[in-house]
């Protein structure tokens, strides 16, 4: 964060704030957007101030106008009801002086949103926490089901297209551009085995079976805001909201939230999923979700796991085979240190796909 705290509270000034702000301190953990904690004269933490990193949404007009979408959405419904505490169940974003929903200061654009009080979200996943997280994506997804098609659009288009992500795979290998081909043809070849298994959704799709909805893409925990006494608030980092399949937001959290061991891990001993995590996060999931979801996609949750995580690795093997061009790197061999645990975790999921297949069973 390069701006002085004059600077920043300028910024904030071109804000409709009820309250003037005195400072803006750094918050929270994000990879992508610069995120700031505003106090008041009064010396309460009232708003949040947010850098957009428009190098990854690079369409600032269509990601706000998607938050504008969902929040005003999931208001109207938390209204209806009769939820009394809205402010703290839904992300409120403050328009600028000139009603615009972010401001451009020449080099950055910025917007501002209520600081939800008395919240707190976890790093950690348990299972008591998955099951939580599976009812607030649930509800997420549940509450925007009757959002009109075309009304949102891809903040960051093919996010989750598998056809899309096997081009720029086919394209790194056509190329070889680092030179790292014949060092990784074994991974490349058990990528090529899975092609045509994974990509069964985009198929799928094209024969009228499985329909667009409104996803979060980015099912973590830490996306979870909960109140003093650990029940669920509300959903927040909202920049990847955008049709797409359901698959990816349980994909997502199986990938992430169920694996024993670390995206990038050493030791692939570690790497396994935890079945109880997954199980847990499905559970609360499907509390939610059911009143919407077909047949077909119930039935296909579990597959998002492997879908995600083999997208994952091919993405990271993709990024390897190309000089490490699109992910920050720690050491030279770090993508392909993450291109092994990934796969490892593949492994593990399709040894568990027939248990989960059957777990899936008790809700169709």
């Amino acid at each position: 964060m390069t701006k002085t705290t004059e600077q920043l509270l300028k910024i904030l000034e071109q804000f409709q704030l009820e309250d003037k702000a005195v400072s803006a301190t750094p918050f929270g953990n994000g990879h992508i957007n610069d995120t700031l904690k505003v106090t008041t004269g009064k010396g309460e933490s009232k708003y949040i101030l947010q850098r957009i990193n428009h190098q990854i949404f690079t369409n600032v007009d269509m990601l706000q106008n998607n938050i504008r979408v969902v929040t005003s959405h999931i208001r109207q419904k938390l209204e209806e009801q009769g939820e009394k505490d809205v402010d703290r169940k839904v992300l409120t974003f403050i328009p600028t002086k000139d009603g615009k929903s972010y401001y451009f200061d020449g080099d950055s654009y910025w917007r501002v949103c209520l600081f939800i009080p008395r919240s707190k979200s976890y790093e950690e996943v348990t299972p008591e926490l998955s099951y939580e997280a599976g009812k607030a994506f649930g509800d997420f997804q549940a509450m925007l089901a009757d959002i009109p098609e075309g009304e949102l659009g891809e903040t960051i288009p093919n996010f989750h297209n598998m056809e899309f992500r096997l081009e720029q795979f086919h394209d790194a290998i056509k190329n070889d551009d680092a030179g790292r081909l014949d060092e990784v043809k074994d991974l490349v070849e058990e990528i090529e085995k899975r092609t045509k298994s994974m990509c069964i959704q985009e198929e799928l799709h094209r024969e009228g079976k499985l329909k667009k909805r409104i996803n979060h893409c980015d099912t973590k925990v830490n996306n979870v805001m909960f109140d003093e006494e650990g029940k669920v608030l509300c959903v927040i980092d909202l920049d990847t909201v955008m049709p797409g399949f359901v698959l990816s937001d349980i994909g997502d959290f199986i990938r992430t939230g169920a694996n024993t061991g670390a995206e990038d891990d050493e030791n692939l001993d570690n790497v396994n999923v935890n079945m109880e995590i997954f199980k847990a996060y499905t559970r609360g999931y499907m509390e939610k979700a059911k009143s919407f979801l077909t047949p077909l996609e119930i039935s296909f949750l579990p597959y998002g796991g492997r879908l995600l995580t083999y997208m994952q690795t091919v993405r990271f093997l993709t990024d390897y085979i190309n000089g490490d061009t699109y992910y920050k790197i720690h050491h030279p061999k770090h993508n392909l240190q993450r291109t092994k645990a990934q796969f490892k975790l593949l492994q593990s999921l399709e040894q568990h796909a027939e248990e989960m297949d059957n777990f899936m069973k008790q809700w169709l």
